[in-house]
């Protein structure tokens, strides 16, 4: 166990090259949240991940637009302090969703990998 949490860490510690929003981009669509919580652009998908204690929610965007999720599922990992938590995420309208108990908070670290048209992505945010 204490490896998966050292690789997960390693991981995120790797987020750093992701970009985040307010960054200047040459393309037309910006990258604000819209649903309040934190974005970032993985191949010129926006991933919007909002974390809160009973639910965990992440739209996509392509190209500023709601991108289809019927078909997606995601699974994101968790971690605060030296807590691990790991979410399956389900179709849920405009959004991949799941609801329960989770520990989050700023400075929680996630991980988000998506599969949308059998193509995996991975986002990594630091919620604020």
């Amino acid at each position: 166990m204490k490896l998966l949490t050292l690789i997960a860490s390693i991981a995120l510690a790797a987020a750093g090259t992701v970009h985040a929003a307010g960054e200047k981009h040459d393309h037309a669509h910006e990258h604000k949240p819209m649903h309040g919580g934190v974005v970032v652009e993985v191949k010129d998908m926006d991933y919007e991940l909002v974390a809160k204690p009973t639910a965990i929610q992440l739209y996509l965007r392509d190209n500023g637009k709601s991108a289809d999720v019927s078909k997606a599922s995601a699974k994101v990992t968790l971690l605060t302090g030296a807590e691990k938590q790991e979410v399956d995420l389900k179709p849920a309208g405009d959004k991949l969703e799941a609801t329960g108990s989770f520990k989050v908070g700023p400075g929680t670290k996630a991980v988000a990998v998506v599969t949308v048209g059998g193509k995996p992505a991975t986002a990594r945010f630091t919620l604020k």
